[in-house]
């Protein structure tokens, strides 16, 4: 175990001291390999697992150094954070709020959805830290009201997601008029191909870490999964919130539809909830977000949106009421709970529709869910689909093996 503390990683006493007060007792694998790394300058390109303090990792640094240039101060910009969704760049604004409060840090948020007004006001009373998702920025950028000629630093959050979301020429188009020298600091939850080609367009001599496997699951999530008809997954949902160890939860479905169908049955059956989409208006998201965040609602119902775009303190569950098409997105799903070294409980409610769907998570994780029976809508029919995709898929690889063998079928 490592015995390094977040003073041993040149941090000054302002930061340590917002640190303390976030909670944060000593850096995490991934701040711990990053913040040396962006203290000298270089640039960086990291993968890590979601929850794992990729934000601070980034931020600590350029804080501290933006901190200590005289107090006059310019009005533009000198760090610009790129995220993939309006959910995501909120989260990373409020992180770099706390972290800086003791330096008077001064940032901006920019997201589209939402009128330009109150952003451009923001802007023109000088920042230090814009954190932006690109359709706003690059709209605030050909208006002349955001100003790039002094950004120093350069942050890709999520960029895996970004390229994802088709970003990949609003991203080119950002870095070609962000000057250099600079420093490029590019965060992931996985590593791809297409991440690591970005990348090098945009980067100079990038040192690289990794702290975890791509289909790394923090070890204090419990996985289960619960066989069920898809006609009872809606009462099977509600016996679960309403189970006394659920605190909080976060419950995932496959479209905007369900999400809305889900949310109003859940406040039919008297559980609080509120449903999170893309069709929803940014205002309607974030009320509904930060009524999650006070505690004002128990449940949270949520499309892949914010896969990777909260971090909320206290979800004591993550509740898959319909499996992602994309095993990955299992991974950033359930990484929403047990933060900040919490335990949590990740719910996968599996019907015959998503037997092949929890096959790609098994085959991403390299192994089988623990299958949860006792509850009244366990489905015999769901877990004999499974059963039979799995003997399927086996005689299939025996089939492949012959034919690779100099059998009839290689000839």
């Amino acid at each position: 175990m490592s015995t390094i503390k977040f003073s041993d990683l040149g941090l000054s006493q302002p930061v340590l001291r917002a640190l303390a007060e976030c909670g944060y007792t000593e850096p995490t694998p991934i701040q711990e390999a990053a913040i040396p790394i962006v203290n000298a300058g270089l640039d960086l390109i990291a993968s890590a697992q979601t929850g794992t303090g990729k934000t601070a990792a980034f931020t600590l640094s350029i804080i501290d150094d933006i901190a200590t240039r005289p107090s006059e101060k310019g009005d533009t910009p000198l760090a610009l954070v790129l995220a993939p969704t309006r959910e995501l760049a909120l989260q990373v604004d409020e992180n770099i709020r706390a972290y800086g409060r003791h330096v008077g840090t001064r940032t901006a948020v920019l997201l589209g959805g939402v009128p330009s007004g109150p952003q451009i006001d923001r802007l023109r009373r000088g920042v230090d830290f814009v954190v932006a998702t690109p359709g706003r920025l690059i709209d605030l950028v050909k208006q002349g009201e955001m100003i790039l000629d002094d950004v120093e630093f350069l942050i890709l959050d999520e960029a895996d997601r970004m390229l994802d979301l088709g970003f990949v020429h609003d991203v080119r188009w950002v870095a070609d008029r962000v000057p250099k020298p600079r420093q490029t600091l590019l965060f992931s939850a996985t590593m791809t191909g297409g991440v690591r080609s970005l990348a090098s367009t945009m980067q100079t001599d990038a040192q690289s870490i990794s702290v975890a496997p791509p289909a790394a699951v923090a070890d204090n999530i419990e996985q289960r999964v619960m066989f069920v008809a898809k006609a009872d997954k809606a009462d099977l949902l509600v016996e679960l919130l309403k189970g006394d160890d659920t605190e909080r939860a976060l419950v995932f479905t496959g479209t905007k539809v369900a999400a809305t169908i889900v949310a109003r049955h859940l406040e039919q059956a008297g559980i609080r909830a509120e449903a999170i989409h893309s069709d929803k208006s940014q205002r309607q998201r974030q009320r509904a977000l930060e009524a999650f965040t006070r505690g004002k609602v128990q449940v949270l119902v949520a499309t892949d949106i914010v896969a990777r775009g909260i971090d909320v303190e206290g979800i004591s569950h993550v509740i898959n009421y319909e499996l992602p098409e994309d095993a990955e997105n299992y991974i950033h799903r359930i990484g929403r709970t047990a933060r900040a070294g919490k335990a949590g409980v990740a719910v996968s409610l599996c019907c015959v529709e998503d037997v092949s769907y929890l096959r790609g998570v098994e085959r991403l994780l390299k192994t089988p869910l623990i299958v949860f029976e006792d509850h009244q809508w366990h489905s015999p029919t769901v877990a004999a689909c499974l059963a039979a995709s799995a003997r399927a898929a086996r005689q299939r690889a025996r089939a492949g093996k012959g034919r690779g063998s100099g059998s009839k079928w290689a000839r």
